[in-house]
């Protein structure tokens, strides 16, 4: 009898154990913080959320980042205040496509790693585990930037209300050590349709108020405390960073003049004279005039 009691005890715990390995579990911190400047949060199909470190992060140098001078100073200064301890701002970068939101962010991430930056890649779809990667690293010494890159909400997703607690609205108070870097093509983050505007009112003297519904819209762009815009380049700004990205490559003086032509020619089939075409032109050309 006893025997056969041992028996069903051992396989009572093998099945706790099974159960346990699907629930899904609370996040728990890396082993080695060393690893990287940069992590990635993902959540695994089990439910589990990981905080993996990146292997191979891109380099980027703020010096290389070009005709974004007013922008630059903006994020720099921002993100310097914050690794040294002082009152810094959670950011919003929105504007045109390719202008170099996200290269900034990694600029500034090389800039300031050895004073103990770090950043925490996170997708859209993630965002409700927010809090729990805060409480993680908020007892950490390192200075975290929470990234989440081309953000965009519909209506109802739920990684909108975890976004907007975080920034502000919480009862917790706000960790020290950690602030949310985003960018987006969306100045208010929430698609804005036409029939919106029928929610504002006006007064017998003409003052326009807006409705709830515009008030919800841009209540959570309007918790970041940093908004940097990104515009279109001109022709000669395209060209001026056609010329840095060529210059990187090794590509000469003279050889860059002359590519101009064909920079323009590749914007003009690109619909597009961003930062990020003139850089896939500089990849072209370059890798052409090595063969």
């Amino acid at each position: 009898m006893n025997e056969q009691f041992q028996k069903l005890i051992e396989r009572a715990e093998q099945l706790i154990g099974r159960i346990e390995s699907i629930l899904p579990q609370p996040l728990a911190a890396p082993a080695d913080w060393n690893a990287s400047i940069a992590w990635r949060y993902r959540r695994r199909s089990s439910g589990h959320g990981v905080l993996e470190p990146v292997k191979h992060v891109a380099a980027m140098s703020l010096d290389s980042l070009k005709e974004i001078d007013v922008q630059k100073e903006k994020i720099a200064r921002n993100t310097q205040q914050f690794v040294e301890g002082k009152p810094a701002n959670n950011v919003l970068l929105t504007g045109a496509r390719g202008t170099g939101k996200s290269s900034l962010i990694r600029a500034c991430l090389q800039a300031y790693a050895p004073q103990g930056l770090r950043l925490i890649e996170v997708d859209k779809a993630e965002l409700t585990d927010l809090p729990d990667i805060v409480e993680v690293v908020s007892q950490r010494p390192e200075k975290f930037i929470v990234f989440s890159d081309d953000l965009s909400f519909d209506e109802g997703e739920p990684g909108y209300k975890a976004l907007k607690s975080i920034l502000d609205g919480s009862i917790a108070a706000s960790t020290p050590n950690v602030l949310i870097y985003a960018t987006s093509n969306r100045r208010h983050l929430l698609p804005e349709y036409m029939k919106d505007n029928l929610s504002y009112t006006h007064t017998e003297d003409g003052e326009v108020h807006p409705g709830e519904v515009i008030e919800e819209k841009i209540s959570l762009s309007e918790r970041f405390g940093l908004w940097v815009s990104f515009y279109p380049f001109s022709q000669n700004e395209y060209l001026t960073i056609v010329g840095q990205w060529l210059s990187s490559f090794g590509v000469s003086d003279a050889a860059i003049a002359a590519a101009r032509p064909e920079a323009l020619v590749w914007a003009l089939e690109r619909g597009s004279r961003s930062g990020r075409v003139a850089y896939q032109f500089a990849r072209d050309y370059a890798g052409r005039a090595q063969a």
